[in-house]
């Protein structure tokens, strides 16, 4: 079929587009994406590598409209850890899991609407969050702190705070990954994971946030790539009629737009093809369809309009379900533009969130240690272990304590450690300095728990700084900052040099 849309088939191909939210390299709109937003494409989604700056990223979205008014824009902005608005500097706000230990819904709220206020003034208009995931096993790999907890009622109560304070901002929420990612140990960008249990258990666990996340008037939901066998024994949900069809639509009520995780992940594009997973989540009841985070490329775009095209010419996807899909989309552009002409005008945000910080305050814990080892003495050495990479939160966005303690003392040292460094005595260093010892999911990592009993073994009076799950708690002092943003980092350090 031919690039532009033409002939016979071009109805098709138009609603095909419109059901389509494919990402792009650059930080201006590439020219097949300004051809594509007149041909019928009706959504992009923005990447760190979209974003330079808040002035770049107003610009960004503005020729985007020009091209096509109600386009929707949509971003991976879940806060705390997953940051795409401030990848390059680490999230000023506070994630779902320090939210989730203050457990305060007016404050998960106000996050939240902060939040969507900063995100509407750069012109974004669907944010794939929050995460709604019940984070039950403490070794899952990729959800952790992006979870506000292990407790069900928990979740499901910041869940609800999070989708009214984000579309209080202005921006449409996307209530994630259903029907739960949380009890796995395999990260779905590498494979396929199985949730296990009954329905009893997904009823009273897994589901229970995506229930209030649609009570509380979610515009979106995005579906998991999960193999769930106690909801179908075959196919992910991201594939499933069983699940996007009997279970979120008939069962939980929920009218809005469906969309897929990323369709070129591995859990699902190894084993169905990259177009195959898309027509497969479109026929299944998906509406629109997530791409790009790796296949970013005109030709990728091209490759899932002609299967979506092919597959209705040949009877695999009904024509009917493409135009419902599309239908869907087009209402929750809809409510965009709705909710946009009803917000009040904002300046573009700063370089920080007074609210974030206030409540990664809030959030920091100080889990064992008598209060006299604290504030530390002076000028401290920093030794930060670096956990492997997380596809999710990405590489390129800072963390740790060191930057904001060095602001705050000068004189601040730092080493960081990752697996395959040689450390034998991580301690060495400090001489008579204050230690500190900043971990990610300790109990997660045994080459990191070796380390940290070693620099323990050396150093008794070192602080340790968990910014992850804290779910091993060790060292005279620990302190627990329930995620790795920058505002943690702040809070963190402010903790650890006192009043000033």
């Amino acid at each position: 079929m031919s690039e532009r849309i033409v002939g016979a088939t071009g109805d098709l191909a138009a609603l095909a587009a419109a059901v389509l939210q494919p990402g792009f390299v650059g930080t201006t709109p590439p020219p097949w994406v300004h051809r594509w937003l007149g041909e019928g494409l009706g959504s992009v989604v923005l990447f760190a590598r979209n974003v330079a700056d808040h002035d770049q990223v107003a610009a960004l979205t503005a020729a985007l409209r020009a091209e096509r008014p109600d386009v929707i824009v949509a971003i991976d902005e879940e806060a705390g850890d997953v940051t795409r608005i401030e990848s390059a500097r680490g999230s000023s706000r506070p994630g779902n899991f320090a939210l989730g230990a203050v457990d305060d819904e007016a404050l998960t709220e106000e996050v939240a609407r902060d939040l969507g206020t900063e995100l509407a003034a750069l012109g974004v208009t669907l944010n794939y969050a929050p995460d709604a995931d019940v984070n039950s096993n403490p070794a899952n790999p990729v959800i952790g702190v992006r979870s506000f907890g292990a407790d069900p009622a928990l979740v499901a109560r910041h869940t609800a705070a999070w989708v009214r304070g984000l579309q209080a901002g202005g921006v449409a929420a996307c209530a994630k990954h259903f029907p739960g990612h949380g009890d796995t140990h395999v990260d779905s960008h590498h494979d396929l994971p199985r949730i296990d249990g009954d329905r009893a258990r997904l009823d009273a666990v897994e589901l229970a946030p995506f229930r209030a996340a649609v009570a509380a008037g979610a515009q979106a939901v995005m579906t998991g790539h999960l193999l769930v066998p106690a909801l179908d024994p075959e196919l992910p949900a991201t594939l499933s009629p069983r699940i996007l069809g009997g279970l979120l639509r008939d069962e939980l009520g929920f009218q809005g737009a469906v969309v897929t995780d990323a369709v070129e992940m591995r859990a699902v594009a190894d084993r169905y093809g990259f177009p195959g997973a898309a027509v497969r989540a479109l026929a299944a009841g998906a509406d629109a369809i997530c791409v790009g985070g790796e296949r970013a490329t005109e030709a990728d775009a091209i490759e899932l309009r002609d299967a979506i095209v092919a597959a209705v010419v040949a009877g695999h996807l009904p024509e009917e379900r493409l135009a419902e899909a599309a239908k869907r989309v087009g209402q929750l552009a809809a409510w965009t533009v709705a909710t946009r002409a009803g917000q009040p005008a904002t300046s573009r945000p700063g370089d920080v969130s007074l609210v974030g910080l206030a409540a990664a305050r809030r959030a920091l814990r100080v889990v064992t240690g008598p209060a006299g080892l604290l504030p530390l003495p002076g000028p401290a050495h920093v030794v930060e272990f670096v956990p492997p990479r997380n596809i999710a939160i990405g590489a390129e966005t800072p963390w740790g304590i060191a930057a904001p303690l060095a602001d705050l003392v000068p004189g601040t040292t730092t080493v960081r450690y990752a697996e395959d460094d040689a450390v034998a005595d991580p301690a060495a260093a400090a001489a008579d300095r204050p230690l500190v010892l900043v971990v990610r999911d300790l109990h997660r990592h045994a080459w990191m728990r070796d380390a940290v009993a070693r620099a323990l073994a050396a150093r008794p009076d070192a602080v340790v700084v968990e910014l992850g799950v804290p779910e091993l708690v060790t060292g005279a002092v620990h302190l627990a900052t329930h995620g790795a943003t920058r505002a943690a980092g702040y809070a963190a350090a402010e903790l650890l040099t006192g009043p000033r």
